[in-house]
């Protein structure tokens, strides 16, 4: 009975190990949320704003196309805030007439709330604007066209419009307050190098690291207790 219940002892030690790892380290680590410019396509038949699955310097938008941007702090595609206000393209390029190759791309800029600016900026009014580029041209480039100056990173993420923000590029916000949780360079470029040329992205999927580390030591208690088994046995 000694040494059944010697065995006992072990493994119950290794079950409570294991639901205490379980409970401490097995729940999902929190996104954290990013202040960025994100890039919005509208709708066909301008029904609504989808999430671009291009980044601005790759997307090559058609004549008649209207695209979007939106300052925000948000967790991920879809967390982020969307342009405000409806958006027709006759209604943004009437004034600008059509001309053999280049295209006309109607583009609503909204600069978000004095919420989600950083400190010490206001966020300027939303316009809108009509940009007439090459045929071949990205949104970028129609960008550039109306809404200079343009701020971009090292990792090619659209960092300023217009301007504003003057600094800051797609930094983390910190759990205790509207600061960043890191610091930018005189560039603007984050310090964080998950930045992308769209936007960043957190789908909090997956178990945390610290399960795996905490199910190993389970596995090396539960190896004592079975070594230690066995040496009563043998006493």
């Amino acid at each position: 009975m000694t040494r059944t219940g010697g065995r006992v002892t072990a493994a119950s030690a290794a079950t409570l190990l294991l639901l205490c790892v379980l409970v401490g380290l097995g729940g999902p680590a929190h996104a954290a949320a990013y202040r960025y410019w994100s890039f919005w396509d509208r709708g066909a038949g301008g029904s609504g704003w989808v999430y671009a699955t291009q980044g601005p310097s790759t997307a090559r938008p058609s004549d008649g196309d209207v695209q979007g941007f939106r300052f925000a702090v948000s967790k991920d595609s879809d967390d982020a805030a969307e342009p405000r206000g409806a958006a027709r393209f006759d209604a943004v390029c009437s004034g600008t007439a059509a001309r053999d190759g280049q295209k006309r791309i109607a583009l609503v800029l909204d600069f978000g709330t004095a919420a989600d600016a950083p400190t010490g900026e206001t966020p300027p009014p939303a316009r809108t604007a009509c940009a007439r580029v090459p045929s071949d041209a990205t949104t970028a480039d129609a960008l550039a066209a109306v809404a200079k100056p343009l701020r971009y990173d090292t990792n090619a993420l659209l960092c300023s419009i217009a301007g504003y923000p003057r600094k800051g590029c797609g930094e983390a916000i910190a759990d205790d307050g509207p600061e960043a949780s890191g610091t930018s360079d005189a560039s603007g470029a984050s310090d964080d190098s998950a930045a992308s040329d769209h936007a960043r992205t957190s789908d909090g999927k997956g178990p945390s690291v610290g399960l795996f580390v905490g199910v190993g030591a389970v596995a090396v208690l539960g190896a004592a207790a079975v070594w230690q088994a066995r040496r009563r046995r043998r006493g």
